[in-house]
């Protein structure tokens, strides 16, 4: 073991000479205090060690300790439904034992060593097994089968497995090796939180995370195993739209990593999730969920290692074949910890004083993202997907964060503060956010929901974008002035910005819509688009149109309860035609 003393320290950065046996990113315990850190440079013998504590009160000249092991995590049974922080420490556990202030130096197992779990063994004595197979499994809750696999890297034939109930530590059975020896398999493994977790192959990301939120299913859907930013200023509602896709997205586990956040904001999480009902099993969402819970007051180098924690965890549940949502909120608030490490090893600044290496380290948290064949016999497939949140200073995304984010990511959804600010939710601008799947997504659309699907979409955003031109116009000379065409174009496209984009988190119908809602939904604000063009074209007077009772029925179509749907649509595009025929023999009369 490598020891060494403290030369220099400032704030969560310390210098320790005599440590020339330590490694790269090895985990160190800092003075008598023990606090935890990791090694971040060499320079012969002098190890940079970020603390992830609090550094007041410790001394040059006390004893720097490294374990030889590089920060890892463990992976096992107790992980669904953990609150962490940033490196991984159970932070009920803590509470438990020290009051609601973590105390430095505490040393306590992620997890639980005195906690038993029922293993149900499926592999047998004598079965060929290679890193990645499933031995067996544990149901940890209600909702999550957690399957015990082989650590990557270890072959060989199950020389003993037993059903029964254990702790992650216990014994479990072992795997003979080709060369004879005999390892010795637990409920749990650990695995380097800077090091991605091996695949078999990643493949095309060509089947959608249905989130049934409108704007992002509709406009600037999400691949499985894709990755998207939400970069919005403050207020704009950041927060509540990742937690509404951390709760509707069609993902089997959630991980969500609260990285430098408001403490009020993950308590608003630690409170919401356990009361959430999952809407496939009926039970709390927060049997399929991990939290991260690293807030702004935390020591800011523990950021830096949050988000590697939490992907890792995500990274195993992956392995299983499962559907995972990560949610990163928020990733410029780890750039910011980058940025303070960078200043105190006095490296040289990039743009905005940020490192030079932001832009690789975001493009290696984002990539290890995707659908993947897990390794193993079995080939099963799992998929990660990847939704960081930046909060860019003032709102302005040419800050170097957002833009090294969208040089990575395929979906950006923009938050618009304007549109905030107008009570408009979610607030993700229709002009400005894109998303680089729709178009390999469409198929999947067009074949499981309905073949107009890409169709409908076009013709949306076409009406949007030309709203947004006919909108300096009406500025500039008012509505007046507009034909009755255009007058037509602009009512519609506001049918689809109130009635379609905008949608309740709180609402009970509305936090939620199903595909084929959100189908009938476009269908009815084209129909009646396409209907009422033909009426004016026929001479229909524009204000009747414009004011038809029809429109208050399919502004509130998004209220009604889908077992509903189908009926509702029948009526409504009735309606639409019968009362556009009015109007036009209304045209004759006169």
């Amino acid at each position: 073991m490598s020891t060494g003393v403290i030369t220099k320290i400032s704030g969560p950065l310390v210098i320790a000479g005599g440590m020339r046996n330590a490694n790269m990113f090895d985990v160190v315990r800092v003075s008598e205090s023990r606090l935890i850190g990791e090694i971040i440079e060499m320079h012969g013998d002098r190890a940079s060690i970020q603390v992830y504590e609090e550094t007041s009160g410790i001394r040059t000249g006390e004893p720097v300790e490294s374990t030889n092991e590089p920060l890892s995590v463990e992976l096992g049974p107790g992980l669904i439904q953990g609150i962490f922080d940033g490196i991984q420490r159970p932070l009920n556990k803590i509470r438990d034992l020290v009051g609601n202030n973590l105390t430095r130096g505490i040393e306590v197992p992620a997890l639980d060593r005195d906690a038993k779990w029922f293993f149900n063994p499926v592999a047998k004595v004598g079965d060929t097994v290679t890193g990645g197979d499933i031995l067996g499994f544990v149901n940890e809750t209600d909702i999550v089968c957690h399957k015990i696999m082989v650590p990557p890297g270890i072959s060989g034939v199950v020389a003993s497995i037993s059903e029964g109930e254990y702790t992650v530590t216990d014994k479990v059975g072992t795997i003979k090796t080709e060369s004879g020896e005999e390892i010795a398999f637990t409920l749990m493994q650990k695995w380097p939180v800077r090091r991605g977790r091996p695949y078999s192959k990643k493949i095309s990301p060509d089947v959608p995370l249905v989130t049934g939120q409108r704007v992002v299913d509709a406009l600037f859907p999400i691949a499985k195993g894709g990755v998207a930013a939400i970069p919005g200023p403050f207020g704009s509602g950041k927060t509540v739209t990742q937690h509404q896709l951390a709760k509707w997205a069609q993902a089997d586990i959630v991980v969500y990593i609260g990285c430098g956040e408001r403490g009020n904001e993950m308590t608003d999480v630690l409170n919401e999730f356990p009361e959430l009902i999952d809407p496939r099993s009926g039970k709390s969402l927060m049997q399929r969920t991990v939290l991260i819970a690293n807030t702004s007051d935390m020591p800011v180098a523990a950021r830096e290692a949050s988000i590697y924690t939490g992907i890792t965890i995500a990274e195993y549940f992956r392995d299983m074949g499962y559907s995972v949502a990560l949610m990163a909120d928020s990733t410029s608030r780890w750039a910011e910890a980058l940025r303070e490490m960078s200043g105190r090893l006095e490296e040289m600044p990039g743009e905005e004083g940020y490192p030079a290496y932001l832009g690789s380290r975001l493009a290696q948290f984002y990539e290890r993202a995707g659908r993947v064949i897990s390794i193993g016999s079995d080939q099963r497939e799992g998929a990660l997907s990847v939704i960081g949140a930046v909060s860019p200073p003032g709102g302005d995304i040419s800050e170097p964060v957002s833009q090294a984010t969208l040089r990575i990511v395929k979906v950006f959804w923009g938050l618009d503060s304007a549109l905030a600010y107008k009570r408009h939710f979610p607030a993700i601008n229709w002009l400005t956010s894109y998303s680089l799947y729709a178009d390999s997504l469409g198929k999947w659309f067009n074949d499981n929901v309905n073949s107009e699907w890409t169709t409908l979409r076009g013709r949306m955003m076409s009406l949007l974008s030309d709203e947004a031109a006919l909108d300096e116009i009406v500025k500039l000379v008012g509505m007046d002035a507009l034909s009755p065409s255009d007058r037509l174009k602009m009512e519609a496209a506001r049918s689809i910005r109130e009635d379609f984009l905008h949608q309740l988190a709180f609402h009970e119908v509305d936090t939620y819509s199903s595909l084929n809602k959100q189908y009938r939904m476009m269908k009815l604000c084209v129909e009646y688009y396409d209907k009422a063009l033909a009426a004016v074209n026929e001479g229909a007077d524009i204000e009747q149109i414009v004011s038809l009772p029809v429109r208050e029925q399919i502004g509130r179509f998004k209220y009604i309860k889908e077992d509903n749907v189908e009926d509702e649509y029948a009526k409504i595009s009735d309606a639409i035609s019968s009362q556009l025929q009015l109007v036009l023999s209304r045209k004759e009369e006169y």
